[in-house]
């Protein structure tokens, strides 16, 4: 039977989705062409730029993981959240003001910093806010939000770049701009949950800091998702090897490489909120499953095109499996985790993606320098039905874990 929803999505949700957009603009207007700034005008060979791009990004990683365990800890997490956007928002100054590799380094650990800080606490407090029956609905939102920032900032920064004349350091003093009202954003319309906020009131945290029984306590179907978890984002294909197959194999003209990015995170931003609300009524492993057979179709797209325009339609899905996927994978988790292990849960599946992250760059790198890019996408719809397979597998014992959190 259909769901009938009486419960609105509350305005910190909103806000926290503006916040998400404003935040992605201005990220995707300076790194979108940070890469080439730091090889062609600072000099910086690509190998080292790929190291230290490793190094920030599993710095970003690794504080998802310890701001999530903390904001549980302290049950505040509007405070870690505007702490984190902020060491983002102070990064941002120092690219468009300085032009030497030292301050653009500490720009770039500032950044991942202040993203890795404030991601978790932000996702656990959607969870914290959104009422029962629209969970979906609220990640859906917020992952759409974020997403068309992604989308707005891909067409800004190629407008930026037009309009000033290749222009780096005025492209990013426009970028700081929204990150700005991102911030304040949250700061003046972002709350945490009546009770959060009276508990940490209090002189003492109602819970006890991390401890291996907590690990316990986040329950055999959370393990289990976060097994499948593993193994799915181990397909995972660099949104960096879609813009170089189409410009390498269907040469697109570098001055619109943009036009893939923002296919991918348009589709990805149309498909977000719809899919986290229709799961709300119609449940969510049936959509989590649908979205790991689109990864496989997108697969056999990017990997037999013969022309540019099925390369497209490929990356056109490939955005489509992003959008369902995320949303459903952060709607069971918060389905399945207890109220006080939010930050924790959501932080490690963070940290287990980053991980399975790692393993698909060496799994796709290995298949290109053996066979070819075709045997890399080959290789990620394969390992996409190793998760399908996996999700019917252990279909029972993840429907039972969610009904029972769903009951507590």
């Amino acid at each position: 039977m259909l769901k009938i929803f009486k419960s609105k999505i509350p305005l910190s949700i909103w806000a926290i989705g503006f916040a998400s957009m404003l935040l992605n603009i201005s990220t995707v207007m300076i790194f979108g062409v940070a890469a080439l700034y730091i090889k062609e005008i600072l000099g910086v060979a690509t190998g080292i730029m790929l190291l230290l791009e490793g190094f920030f990004e599993a710095v970003a990683y690794l504080m998802k993981l310890f701001s999530g365990v903390i904001s549980d800890y302290l049950r505040r997490r509007k405070s870690i959240i505007v702490w984190g956007i902020a060491l983002s928002v102070i990064a941002r100054p120092i690219f468009a003001l300085f032009s030497n590799l030292a301050a653009i380094l500490t720009a770039r650990i500032l950044d991942r910093l202040g993203n890795g800080i404030h991601a978790t606490p932000r996702d656990a407090l959607v969870s914290d806010l959104a009422p029962e029956d629209i969970k979906g609905a609220c990640f859906g939102l917020r992952q759409s939000l974020a997403v068309a920032g992604s989308f707005i900032g891909g067409f800004l920064g190629i407008w930026c770049m037009t309009a000033t004349n290749t222009n780096f350091q005025a492209v990013f003093a426009v970028a700081s701009i929204p990150a700005l009202l991102g911030l304040l954003l949250v700061i003046f319309f972002v709350k945490d949950p009546k009770d959060m906020e009276k508990n940490a009131t209090k002189k003492k945290p109602i819970r006890h800091p991390i401890r291996f029984n907590d690990l316990k306590r986040l329950g055999k179907p959370y393990w289990v998702l976060m097994l499948i978890v593993l193994t799915f984002m181990s397909a995972r294909v660099g949104e960096s090897v879609l813009v170089l197959h189409a410009t390498g194999s269907f040469n697109l003209d570098q001055n619109f490489s943009h036009a893939v990015m923002i296919l991918y995170n348009g589709v990805n931003t149309m498909c977000s909120y719809p899919v986290g609300y229709l799961s709300d009524r119609f449940g969510r492993y049936g959509f989590l499953g649908l979205s790991f057979f689109v990864l496989m179709l997108a697969d056999c797209f990017l990997g037999f095109a013969q022309n540019l325009t099925t390369m497209m339609v490929g990356v056109a899905l490939w955005g489509v499996q992003i959008g369902m996927s995320q949303s459903m994978f952060l709607s069971l988790i918060a389905d399945y985790v207890p109220e006080d292990l939010r930050g924790t849960g959501i932080g490690f599946f963070y940290l287990i993606s980053a991980v399975a992250l790692i393993l698909a760059g060496a799994i796709g790198g290995a298949a290109a320098h053996i066979y070819s890019q075709f045997a890399t996408f080959i290789t990620s719809g394969i390992i996409s039905l190793i998760a399908l397979l996996m999700l019917v597998v252990f279909h029972k014992t993840l429907q039972n874990g969610a009904f029972q959190s769903t009951q507590n």
